[in-house]
C-alpha cells in the first residue's frame, strides 16, 4: 500500500529552480521548495516538490518558460521505505 507518492523535479541550477518556484507562484499551483533529495542527486540543491495531479500541467509550464531541469522523478513511500523513479 502507498502511504504517500508525489513528484520532484530536480533542476540545471539554482537559476532555474528560482524561476520555477516564481512561475507557479504567479499561476497559483500548489508546491513545496525542498531541499534535492540526497538519493537522487548532488547537483542543485533545492527542487520542486508538487502532486501527481500537477504533473502534466506543471512540466507544460517549464517547457513553455524554457526552464532547464535535469529530471522528474516519481517518488512513493511505501511502509518506511522510498522508490525513486525518473519519469521524465
Amino acid at each position: 500500500m502507498i502511504d504517500q507518492q508525489f513528484y520532484v523535479v530536480v533542476f540545471e541550477s539554482t537559476h532555474y529552480a528560482i524561476a520555477a518556484e516564481k512561475l507557479f507562484k504567479d499561476k497559483n499551483y500548489k508546491f513545496d521548495v525542498i531541499p534535492t533529495p540526497r538519493e537522487i542527486t548532488h547537483s542543485c540543491g533545492l527542487s520542486i516538490r508538487f502532486t501527481v495531479d500537477a504533473l502534466v500541467e506543471m512540466k507544460r509550464e517549464m517547457e513553455d518558460a524554457h526552464i532547464a531541469i535535469k529530471g522528474i522523478y516519481e517518488i512513493q513511500k511505501i511502509d518506511n521505505e522510498k522508490i525513486i523513479k525518473q519519469i521524465s
